[in-house]
């Protein structure tokens, strides 16, 4: 299938790299595509960066490293240069065909985002859909909410087999929630009912991702089966279970774990596997992070590990 947003391949020709970034996609508003990239090179051949097929979309970058004295243009145009710290978010219109000249290292995070999600974000919120954001060229915004999901996703786009695609969904949502909020003046309606799911709700969705330990259900999916939004989904799990879908997932991996760690002739790399991680390096990281010892020190000290372990 042919890539259509720009996103992965389409914007490292756009930067012109080499090969293509490391990105994430999710599929939960609407199965409209949004996707995370990151974007380095730390020695670019001087020139003016490629265009991107115009459309109703709009990237949201945040910069990893200063970019001073950096050259912007639109329609075609030099407009102006601005000098772009690390750490501050820039939204560009992709309708006004945004570009710079690339002469210095650069390392980025874009978070691309269709009309079609920002619209759906809208409808699941009872909130009027959001018009124009605020993109305009060489402003900067210091936003602390998309520095930390960047920084949540930089893991899963140094990994991306690894990526728990609940998790993926999950953060995504936040961001194109909180881009309508803060720069496209979306407001959300007082909700009526902000209770959990129904007993017989949270049975069958926690039999859905017990279903399959490697996460690759989307929220949509889920949200699916019981006619809900994905928002009211994810909000009412959480009130239900005390956690998000992604959470509670990597819970019942380490419990599942823990359950197959008694059996003293299984290596740690076939549990790993078995019970939805991407390899025994995943899965030692995130039980270690999760139970605070790695799992091989978790059996030695529940009932003695198999002989050579580590």
């Amino acid at each position: 299938m042919t890539q259509t947003g720009a996103y992965g391949q389409n914007l490292g020709q756009f930067l012109r790299l080499e090969q293509a970034p490391p990105s994430l996609i999710t599929r939960s508003l609407r199965s409209a595509e949004l996707a995370v990239t990151e974007t380095r090179n730390d020695a670019p051949v001087p020139g003016l960066s490629g265009s991107l097929a115009p459309e109703d979309a709009f990237l949201v970058s945040l910069k990893l490293h200063d970019y001073p004295d950096c050259e912007l243009w639109e329609h075609g145009k030099y407009v102006m240069k601005a000098d772009v710290p690390a750490g501050t978010t820039y939204l560009y219109d992709l309708k006004n065909d945004p570009r710079y000249v690339i002469d210095k290292p650069f390392h980025s995070l874009y978070f691309y985002l269709p009309r079609s999600a920002l619209d759906s974000i809208a409808d699941q919120s009872r909130a009027p859909r959001v018009g124009e954001l605020d993109c305009r060229l060489g402003v900067a915004h210091d936003d602390a909410v998309v520095r930390h999901i960047g920084a949540s996703l930089q893991d899963g786009l140094l990994r991306p087999n690894e990526a728990n695609q609940l998790f993926v969904d999950h953060m995504m949502l936040a961001l194109t929630a909180h881009v309508a909020q803060t720069y496209g003046g979306m407001r959300r309606v007082a909700e009526t009912n902000r209770g959990g799911l129904a007993p017989w709700q949270v049975k069958r969705a926690c039999e859905k991702l017990e279903s399959d330990l490697s996460g690759k259900f989307t929220l949509e999916q889920i949200a699916t089966e019981f006619d809900l939004s994905v928002s009211h989904f994810s909000r009412a799990f959480r009130v239900s279970t005390g956690l998000p879908p992604h959470q509670w997932l990597l819970r019942q991996r380490v419990k599942a774990a823990k359950q197959l760690m008694t059996v003293r002739d299984l290596p740690l790399s076939e549990i790993a596997i078995s019970v939805g991680f991407a390899n025994q390096s995943h899965f030692t990281r995130v039980f270690s992070a999760s139970v605070g010892v790695s799992p091989a020190a978790w059996r030695r000290e529940t009932q003695g590990a198999p002989a050579g372990e580590t």
